[in-house]
C-alpha cells in the first residue's frame, strides 16, 4: 500500500530544484563525453560494468570508500572498517543540550553495515532530561553507478535502511523505521555532493507514536591534497558544508519544515600505523524560524579512526 506524503509547496520546490540541477550536471557531462577523442577511448576499458543488470561500474570513486564524513548528514559512502565518535552541542535560549554518538561501520564488498548508540543530555527550565537514544542499525548499498568515459562525472545512487531500536530511556520510547535513498556525486578530482533522502514512521504508543516525517540531507565538500596546503601531519583538508531538514507529516505537523546549517571542515590525518585518524568540526546554525525555536547556535566534533 502506497502512502500519501503531503508538503509544503516550498519544499517541494527546492527538492525538485535541486534534482532538476543534478539532472541538468548529469546531461552535460554526457555532452561532453560524447566528443571524447577515438584515441582516448580506446585506451578506455572495454566493459567497467558489472552486477545485477549491469548496475555497477568498476571505475566509481564510491567504491573505493573516500567520500568525506558528513557530520549531521547521515552518512552514505561506503566504508570498510570505521569507528567513530562525536559530540554535538546546541543552545535555544534558556535551553541547551548535548549529544554523544559512537558509531561502528563494516563493509562487505560494497554492502555497508552501521550500528550507532547516542546518548542525549536536554537542560532546561522544566529539568534536566537525559538518557540513550534508539540504538540504530543500518544499512546501504549502490544500485546505479554512472562514471563519464573521462572519468569527470561519477555519480552512484543507492538504498539505505535505519531501525532505531528503544531502550525505554526517557528519550527513546519508540522504535524507528527510516527507508532511505542517497545519491553520492563526484565532479573533478574535488568537488563531491552526497544527499540522501528519507522517511520516517515512529511505531509504539505515547504522543509520538505513529508520528511520520520526511527528512534530508545534503553535503558538499572540496577536498586539498597536502601538496596544495601543506598542513603539517594532514594528508587532506576537507572545508564542507551541510544542509539538514525534517518536514512534518502528520500529528499537527504536516508541512512544518525545520533546515539547519553546518559551516565545517575535516582533517584527514597521516597515518598511524594501519589506523588514519580523521578529525572535524563544524558550526550550527538555523537556516529557517522552525529550525530557530529547536536550536539558536552549535558545534559539533567528530573524530573517525579507518583503519
Amino acid at each position: 500500500m502506497f502512502m500519501t506524503m503531503k508538503m509544503p509547496m516550498k519544499s517541494v520546490t527546492q527538492v525538485w530544484g535541486m534534482l532538476a540541477v543534478a539532472a541538468l550536471v548529469q546531461a552535460t557531462a554526457r555532452a561532453d563525453d560524447a566528443v571524447v577523442p577515438a584515441a582516448a577511448s580506446s585506451a578506455m576499458p572495454l566493459n567497467s560494468r558489472y552486477g545485477l543488470f549491469n548496475a555497477l561500474d568498476h571505475r566509481s570513486w564510491y567504491n573505493e570508500g573516500n567520500f568525506p564524513e558528513p557530520f549531521l548528514v547521515d552518512d552514505s559512502g561506503l566504508e570498510v572498517n570505521e569507528a567513530r565518535l562525536d559530540w554535538t552541542h546546541t543552545t535555544a535560549g534558556s535551553s541547551h543540550s548535548d549529544g554523544v554518538r559512537a558509531e561502528v561501520e563494516k563493509g562487505f564488498g560494497l554492502l555497508t553495515l552501521e550500528v550507532e548508540v547516542p546518548y542525549e543530555r536536554g537542560v532546561s527550565p522544566d529539568g534536566v532530561v537525559q538518557g540513550f537514544d534508539n540504538i540504530d542499525l543500518g544499512v546501504r548499498h549502490p544500485l546505479f553507478q554512472y562514471v563519464s568515459p573521462k572519468g569527470f562525472f561519477d555519480n552512484t545512487l543507492g538504498a539505505a535502511f535505519e531501525l532505531g531500536v528503544p531502550v525505554n530511556s526517557p528519550v527513546s520510547k519508540n522504535t524507528e523505521l527510516v527507508p532511505k535513498i542517497f545519491n553520492d556525486l563526484r565532479l573533478g578530482e574535488h568537488f563531491t555532493v552526497q544527499s540522501i533522502f528519507g522517511y520516517s514512521t515512529l511505531l509504539g504508543g505515547g504522543e509520538d507514536g505513529g508520528k511520520q516525517a520526511f527528512e534530508y540531507g545534503f553535503d558538499f565538500g572540496y577536498s586539498i591534497e597536502h601538496s596544495v596546503l601543506p598542513i603539517p601531519g594532514v594528508r587532506q583538508f576537507i572545508p564542507m558544508f551541510e544542509l539538514v531538514g525534517e518536514t512534518g507529516l502528520n500529528q499537527g505537523e504536516s508541512g512544518h519544515n525545520s533546515l539547519t546549517g553546518n559551516a565545517c571542515f575535516r582533517l584527514n590525518l597521516k597515518n598511524i600505523g594501519r589506523v588514519q585518524p580523521r578529525l572535524g568540526l563544524g558550526f550550527i546554525f538555523p537556516i529557517n524560524n522552525n529550525a530557530r525555536a529547536d536550536v539558536h547556535c552549535g558545534v559539533v566534533t567528530s573524530l573517525v579512526f579507518e583503519y
